[in-house]
């Protein structure tokens, strides 16, 4: 079973972000602000994203194809995680899985790479 997440209020926010390549931008930031629980899908770019993120709100973050400095070592390929009633995958690229084969089932695969802001329902 993935590991749960406590989030204390019912209604939690959580900011998704990826692709930052070592540039975490003012909008981002401002976008992040009172969130929860922050994901970052990858390509961080360097460990000074994570903590600034970290000065928001707890992160969880997942390899990119890009981080391959000795510290993005310690980051998991993919990441599954229950928040609620909700399960998701976190990892950088959707189109390396093969979905129907991803187990346990989630709810949610979120992933970053393509820069294309996405929502598909399946």
């Amino acid at each position: 079973m993935p590991p749960s997440i406590a989030l204390s209020n019912q209604r939690s926010l959580i900011g998704v972000i990826s692709d930052t390549h070592g540039l975490l931008r003012p909008e981002a930031i401002t976008a992040l602000q009172g969130c929860d629980l922050i994901l970052h899908a990858g390509d961080i770019g360097a460990p000074e994203i994570l903590e600034d993120l970290r000065d928001l709100a707890p992160v969880i973050a997942v390899k990119g194809n890009n981080d391959r400095a000795q510290w993005a070592d310690l980051l998991p390929i993919s990441h599954h995680l229950t928040v609620g009633p909700y399960t998701f995958l976190l990892t950088h690229d959707a189109s390396a899985l093969c979905v129907e084969s991803v187990t346990p089932p989630v709810n949610m695969i979120i992933s970053g790479h393509s820069h294309k802001p996405a929502i598909t329902t399946r």
